[in-house]
């Protein structure tokens, strides 16, 4: 498996000295996802939890809509310069009654860690249709539960911790238990690793639950919200203004600028109980 940090020199100046150590940095490397045997994307990723990252990114893609969906994930054979197994391709076999993958909402074939929209081949088709709508979920949370949450998601992040590079989303029960979370280079992919968790636990749709993201809420994470059925979005920063309009749209909770005991909500909030 691939390294989730990679050591590097580097000289560090502050106050008119200078030194020579060594530093943490986050890995990234590609990874191409392929769906019976044919290239589907590849996307810069922090390595590890590649398989989760492969289900929630069919889930959210509107491949899939569970774990019955899918019949084996595999790594395929990719060499380095080292002959070894780079652990950099993953292969996933559909079950038989799932058809592939729609090509109007194929992503190019490279994306960045840092945006997943811009690399649509299609951006009308960029809106997909939940089969999981979270917008009759009757959850509740407290607002002292999601003021909570950003300290929860942070002490979890240890690969944060020893690099300060990574982003960091969190699957949270209403009363604010940790179920999983995952960190990335890419806020996307730590969402897709997320619900690819909830997936392989064959917990989709995730009723009652809240996503937490450690940056800001684009519209993309609300749309992957929608797809898993996530009733409750939260952001430690600010949503985009598209953002709010599709989980007024779909029914998800926005919460935005969660930090401390303030937060702003906008969309959906009813669920948020003061």
């Amino acid at each position: 498996m691939g390294r989730v940090t990679v050591r590097r020199p580097v000289v560090t100046y502050s106050r008119g000295t200078h030194r020579e150590r060594v530093d943490a940095l986050a890995a990234e490397e590609p990874l191409e996802l392929r769906v019976g045997g044919k290239a589907l994307t590849v996307t810069m990723r922090t390595p590890g939890h590649d398989v989760e990252l492969a289900h929630g990114f069919l889930l959210t893609e509107g491949v899939i809509g569970g774990l019955s969906d899918v019949a084996v994930a595999r790594y395929c054979e990719g060499l380095g310069p080292d002959g070894r197994n780079t652990y950099n391709v993953l292969d996933v076999a559909l079950a038989d009654h799932v058809p592939p993958p729609d090509v109007s909402v194929e992503r190019n074939f490279y994306t960045t860690s840092s945006c997943g929209v811009c690399g649509k081949a299609a951006l009308d088709a960029v809106k997909l249709k939940t089969r999981h709508s979270p917008a009759d979920d009757p959850v509740r949370v407290d607002v002292d539960v999601l003021a909570g949450l950003p300290d929860a998601l942070r002490a979890k992040q240890k690969v944060f911790a020893a690099t300060g590079g990574l982003h960091a989303a969190g699957l949270f029960t209403a009363s604010g238990e940790a179920l999983v979370v995952r960190e990335d280079v890419g806020r996307h992919n730590a969402v897709d690793k997320v619900l690819g968790w909830a997936v392989l636990q064959d917990r989709v749709p995730s009723a009652g639950t809240v996503l937490m993201v450690s940056g800001r809420a684009s519209f993309e994470l609300v749309q992957k919200a929608a797809m898993a059925g996530v009733p409750v979005l939260a952001a430690v920063s600010a949503p985009s203004s598209l953002a709010a309009e599709l989980a007024a749209e779909q029914g998800v909770t926005l919460v935005g600028f969660l930090r401390g005991d303030s937060m702003n909500v906008y969309a959906a909030a009813e669920r948020v109980a003061a």
